[in-house]
């Protein structure tokens, strides 16, 4: 397990959506029930710029290093060419964040990697919307991606699996014309953000039929839920039989959510895992 709750000390606003000390609270209750001595704790090393740049542009990173709100204030235009200021405001620390969230994801796939632990999970990484050169949906560096990359190095072929109520469009962009990861997403479609993630949309050139996209309609239940994912993830798995599985379990998936509209228990949601 990656520690993560240094995200906890940052905040992207008041009324944003996404809460961040929620990840604090996650390593609160796991240390609480005593599960962290069951399991190694790694305390990893931040992501560099030039990590973060096997994927996002230096351009890119070179803005979240140096923006402020102040700044972001005074150049509402070149802001607006990296961030969605409702979705993802320049916060106090936005970068320092970013390299913890990266930084846990790529220091585990390094573990995956070294034969070093068969199972990694960062509470502070699947930022799965970010783009090569700008941020999305609450998503400014795609930690996801970098530790995809990271696993490449050693594995020939991968399935990155999303069961987040959006699509894993970052992802499924950055690897849309290559037969080496294969992403399937679940996910609420039709009028619903990003908007992308049709089940006809399979990827291009040597990636054509390596994106698998299982579009849901909302108030979709555990039973209905798993039936198809089971069957999907069946054929998946034994047809492209990776060594790796990088998999992001957005709780907003479950019923009540702020955002999501499926109708999922903690315990279908877990059935997936």
């Amino acid at each position: 397990m990656v520690r993560g709750e240094e995200v906890g000390n940052y905040t992207y606003g008041y009324d944003h959506c996404m809460k961040p000390f929620r990840i604090r609270m996650a390593h609160d209750i796991i240390a609480s029930y005593g599960l962290d001595k069951k399991m190694t704790v790694l305390q990893p090393p931040r992501a560099t710029a030039h990590e973060m740049t096997q994927f996002h542009t230096d351009e890119y990173i070179e803005y979240l290093r140096r923006v402020t709100p102040e700044v972001a204030e005074i150049m509402p235009s070149y802001n607006e060419c990296f961030l969605p200021l409702l979705d993802c405001p320049p916060f106090d620390g936005v970068y320092e964040f970013c390299t913890i969230s990266a930084g846990g994801s790529m220091a585990g796939a390094r573990r995956i990697n070294h034969g070093e632990a068969d199972v990694v999970i960062n509470w502070a990484g699947g930022l799965h919307h970010a783009k090569k050169g700008e941020a999305s949906g609450f998503c400014y560096v795609n930690d996801i991606v970098l530790a995809i990359l990271e696993l490449l190095r050693y594995h020939q072929r991968i399935v990155y699996l999303d069961i987040d109520v959006h699509h894993g469009d970052g992802v499924e962009e950055a690897f849309y014309t290559t037969d080496r990861v294969m992403s399937v997403s679940f996910h609420q479609f039709g009028n619903f953000f990003p908007g992308t993630g049709d089940v006809k949309d399979v990827g291009v050139e040597r990636g054509k039929y390596y994106a698998v996209n299982v579009p849901l309609r909302e108030g979709i239940d555990d039973e209905t839920y798993e039936f198809i994912f089971r069957r999907v993830m069946r054929d998946v798995m034994e047809t492209f039989r990776p060594s790796a599985v990088v998999m992001q379990c957005g709780t907003d998936s479950l019923s009540g959510d702020r955002l999501g509209c499926f109708n999922l228990s903690m315990q279908g949601h877990a059935a997936c895992v």
